[in-house]
């Protein structure tokens, strides 16, 4: 499996993780959270992880989430 992209805590990945389900793509976090015990991340990320064959895939579903994130915090 292949690092697509990191967060500040497993929430956000875990809100990420489910853009790709919707479009199929499956994904693993790998944070340092003691499995979500500690809603804080101890290590400064939560890692969203794909098979390395969806990684092109899976980055432009994400770089899409951003954008349109970006998008309503401007408005």
């Amino acid at each position: 499996m292949v690092e697509v992209s990191f967060y500040p805590t497993r929430t956000e990945a875990e809100l990420a993780q489910t853009a790709l389900a919707v479009e199929g793509v499956a994904s693993v976090i790998a944070a340092d959270d003691a499995g979500g015990a500690y809603p804080f991340d101890l290590t400064g990320a939560a890692r969203l992880l794909v098979d390395e064959a969806d990684v092109e895939f899976a980055a432009s579903i994400l770089a899409d989430q951003s954008d349109l994130k970006h998008r309503k915090e401007k408005s």
